[in-house]
């Protein structure tokens, strides 16, 4: 599975995710479904904001984690 350590990042960098959504014009409701680790998906230009604003790499904020064992994800593509 994939772990997203936004928290983490923005704790880092001392700031808020109201200033990270101001910042990369995503709304707080986006973000805080990708902080929270219930976004299904994130976009690359989406990705490459938050990078930018927190000069990070994609690396800093998304992490893998094997899947428990018994435990399937769903097979999601998406592609624009």
């Amino acid at each position: 599975m994939i772990l997203v350590n936004l928290d983490k990042m923005l704790w880092e960098r001392h700031m808020k995710l109201s200033e990270l959504s101001e910042k990369i014009g995503i709304s707080m409701t986006n973000l805080s479904l990708l902080k929270t680790g219930k976004g299904r998906a994130i976009r690359f230009t989406t990705l490459n904001k938050i990078c930018k604003v927190l000069e990070c790499v994609p690396g800093d904020i998304l992490d893998y984690q094997p899947d428990p064992e018994g435990v399937e994800m769903e097979d999601d593509i998406f592609v624009e």
